[in-house]
């Protein structure tokens, strides 16, 4: 069971992160002004079945939700409307209708967001680096997001494109060397090579072509080093 409203924020509860797998489920926003439009856009970024409802509806949310697995419902908010979603955002201008949305979402076990008021979020949401599949997430539990924004405009300056390709072709080695090293010690050791700052720093001197024949190399044990 989820927290009841009357059961507050517990801030010295751990809170446990993860990435959430959205792809196709639904999930609905209520509000349709600018910050609204910022949730609905990382939520349908992440594949999410989005469902708007609004008394009002920003043009811009209209654009976006243009062609895309979207549903926008202009009308006043209603529980039914929370029904079978996955999560829930409230980001009304209105703090009573905000505490009612919550209160719903913890009756149904619906996970909700209420923004700027942490009180009532069973999630918060962090600010991320995207360099490919690599994701970098930054949290502050609500305290201040600005904070956590500040740290990943730090983040993007050590952490470039470079990264993401590198992290496709471990993506792609890495299924090689399942298939290829048996031995599960073995398995660990090379891999542990190649995902080191010296293999970075190879792959991005001499390209992926020239790292991919060192990775053979290394798994065929005739090199053990990127020097």
């Amino acid at each position: 069971m989820l927290l009841s409203a009357n059961d507050g924020y517990n801030k010295h509860m751990a809170k446990y992160p993860i990435f959430l797998e959205l792809s196709g489920r639904r999930v609905v926003v209520i509000g349709g002004g600018t910050v609204a439009v910022r949730k609905a856009q990382s939520l349908l970024a992440a594949g999410a079945r989005l469902v708007v409802v609004a008394e009002r509806i920003d043009k811009m949310m209209t654009a976006l939700c243009k062609s895309k697995d979207a549903k926008l419902i202009k009308s006043k908010y209603s529980k039914e409307y929370l029904a079978e979603a996955v999560l829930a955002v409230a980001a009304t201008n209105n703090q009573q209708l905000n505490k009612q949305i919550y209160k719903d979402c913890q009756e149904l076990e619906v996970l909700c967001n209420v923004v700027d008021m942490p009180e009532l979020c069973d999630f918060f949401v962090p600010a991320v680096v995207k360099r490919g599949d690599l994701k970098i997430a930054v949290g502050t539990e609500g305290d201040c997001p600005a904070y956590a924004g500040h740290i990943r405009k730090k983040l993007e300056k050590i952490f470039t494109e470079k990264h993401g390709s590198f992290l496709a072709e471990l993506q792609a080695i890495r299924k090689k060397i399942i298939d290829e090293v048996p031995e599960p010690a073995e398995r660990k050791a090379v891999l542990g090579l190649l995902v080191d700052d010296e293999s970075f720093e190879y792959f991005v001197q001499n390209g992926p072509e020239k790292w991919r024949t060192r990775t053979q190399e290394i798994m065929s044990g005739s090199v053990c080093n990127w020097r």
